[in-house]
């Protein structure tokens, strides 16, 4: 197959490209390069530009008329951003994939699997979530993602368009060989401002929540190691036919590994991998966190085939090991 990767310059779009390769497929990538860097794309077959731009996407349609599907995970990301620069967030995850969805039914290339996130989801008592639980985004970032899945469903309803909406837990780590991983040097995730803290880069990694209704007081996540995340992607188009049809226009999976991790935990496993403690200071919760949910990921099983195979301590070691090698990829 030949799958349009948006974003596939990014972290995990990068990740992605690699997966489907390895999996005898082509990416071809579209990125705009606001974020993720050059070196990323390799020698794929890439287009430079918005994913709004309507023109551009004919001309990578006539460049590549053998495309099969899209997955789309261009995007901004920040959660404190986004309640910063709603406008910004409204204009590039909405507005923007709006225009590429349209301009897909347009151009006959109906088969979508969209980036969603695990932020959409209201918090529960037990903090497992399944796909049919109940919905709270709680900053324009988790806003503009459950819009958009709301925007594909009524899309799917109304045309040829079918979608396979991916809500990504956590993800974290590094290509395992380390051809790619996290690119900004001040990285806004957890497990990044970890590896900052590890190598004296801050001085030191900041607690950010400690009083919330979880076991010791941190946030619950479900850290998902990216090299899975990318192959439930490799198996989202290859089953694409088999999940969504015309009885079934839109489906949303989750992408977790299906346990929850505290971020105190998080620090404990860490060290145990880093060898050496990590000099921790506490903080109130940022704008628009959550306390957090680990995904049910029965679906994930049923309908993809897919569950996450590396473990915790695998991405850290991982991520670690690229802070170590990221200037050699990327010049900086």
């Amino acid at each position: 197959m030949k799958v349009l990767v948006t974003g596939g310059a990014g972290y995990i779009g990068s990740t992605t490209a690699k997966a489907l390769e390895r999996a005898g497929h082509v990416p071809v990538v579209l990125d705009s390069l606001r974020t993720g860097p050059r070196a990323f794309v390799r020698d794929r077959a890439f287009h430079h530009g918005d994913v709004a731009d309507r023109a551009l996407l004919r001309q990578v349609v006539d460049a590549h008329p053998d495309l099969d599907a899209v997955i789309h995970m261009a995007a901004r990301i920040v959660v404190p951003e986004s309640i910063a620069q709603p406008a910004a967030y409204y204009r590039e995850n909405v507005v923007a994939s709006l225009e590429l969805f349209d301009e897909l039914a347009a151009l006959g290339l109906h088969r979508v699997v969209f980036s969603s996130s695990a932020s959409v989801y209201a918090p529960t008592d037990t903090f497992e979530v399944r796909e049919t639980s109940p919905l709270a985004p709680t900053s324009p970032y988790a806003r503009s993602k459950r819009m958009m899945e709301e925007v594909l469903a009524d899309l799917a309803a109304a045309t040829d368009l079918r979608a396979i909406v991916l809500r990504y837990f956590n993800p974290v780590g590094a290509d395992p060989e380390l051809d790619s991983g996290v690119h900004l040097p001040e990285p806004s995730h957890v497990l990044g401002r970890l590896v900052m803290a590890a190598r004296g880069e801050l001085d030191a990694f900041t607690l950010t929540g400690v009083d919330l209704p979880t076991r010791d007081g941190t946030g619950v996540r479900d850290f998902i190691h990216v090299w899975d995340l990318a192959e439930a992607h490799v198996r989202a188009v290859e089953r694409f036919d088999d999940v969504v049809d015309d009885d079934r226009r839109s489906v949303v999976v989750n992408l977790g590994t299906g346990t929850g991790v505290t971020v105190r935990e998080l620090v404990r496993t860490f060290e145990d991998v880093h060898g050496s403690r990590v000099p921790l200071r506490e903080a109130g919760p940022r704008p628009g966190d959550a306390i957090g949910a680990y995904a049910n990921v029965d679906r994930a099983t049923d309908l993809l085939g897919w569950k996450s195979s590396l473990s915790l301590a695998e991405a850290i070691d991982s991520a670690l090991r690229w802070a170590d090698r990221r200037h050699l990829v990327l010049g900086r």
